[in-house]
């Protein structure tokens, strides 16, 4: 009788454990099939955007990710979080981190390393990943705004010519935001020639004239700051 009321108390107990552990289990699973899921729509989840002959990979709207990248800037806005790296905006999600677009009005202090500027009835919009970008000199910010109207959307003149700068030191991102700045701010002061102002805050006569000025001070600034500019 004792042996016969052990056994049932042990096929009690592990009935019982099984019950209580079975969501932890299929929660286990789902999870493992979300990150096998993960490996599989990696590649098709990345898109190159070709608007504007921008021509850079960026993750689609919506994807989630465990983590967010290294250094990622973070940024409040009213009652939602986000974080900025590299042009791609993320916001919390359960588990994780999705991909997401950022709110009109959010503001940064710098561009993303690679953007294009198109130009709006003379005004420069600064655009990445589907999200344009105008500035403010007054407090000297980049504000997210509505996209302008296809049909007064013009592209970046020709003879602003683009740099392209490698860090040669292995400067951080911050490092390469700051130095690009403050050899900007330098580079327009030197030369008059602004491009983040209407038609370069020059005349029409004097556009391509001080835009390879700046273009060479930028340069310049540059190089001294341990990049490779091309």
């Amino acid at each position: 009788m004792k042996l016969k009321s052990l056994i049932t108390a042990v096929l009690a107990v592990s009935v019982l454990f099984s019950i209580i552990s079975a969501p932890a289990w299929g929660l286990q699973a789902r999870q493992g099939d979300l990150d096998r899921g993960r490996d599989r729509y990696k590649k098709r989840d990345y898109v190159v955007d070709k608007r504007y002959n921008h021509n850079r990979r960026y993750p689609r709207p919506g994807l989630r990710v465990k983590r967010l990248p290294p250094n990622a800037h973070y940024r409040p806005y009213r009652s939602g979080r986000y974080y900025y790296r590299d042009g791609v905006w993320y916001s919390p999600v359960w588990g994780g981190y999705s991909v997401v677009r950022p709110p009109i009005g959010m503001t940064i202090r710098y561009l993303p390393p690679y953007y294009t500027t198109i130009w709006v009835g003379g005004i420069p919009y600064y655009y990445v990943d589907g999200i344009y970008y105008v500035w403010r000199s007054d407090p000297g910010i980049y504000v997210v705004t509505d996209p302008p109207p296809e049909s007064e959307v013009s592209e970046e003149p020709p003879q602003s010519k683009r740099l392209y700068i490698y860090p040669k030191t292995g400067q951080s991102e911050e490092q390469q935001e700051t130095d690009r700045y403050e050899c900007h701010r330098w580079s327009a002061e030197q030369t008059g020639f602004d491009p983040t102002r209407p038609a370069g805050n020059v005349t029409a006569e004097q556009h391509a004239d001080q835009s390879r000025e700046y273009q060479r001070a930028m340069k310049a600034c540059l190089e001294a700051r341990d990049y490779s500019v091309q």
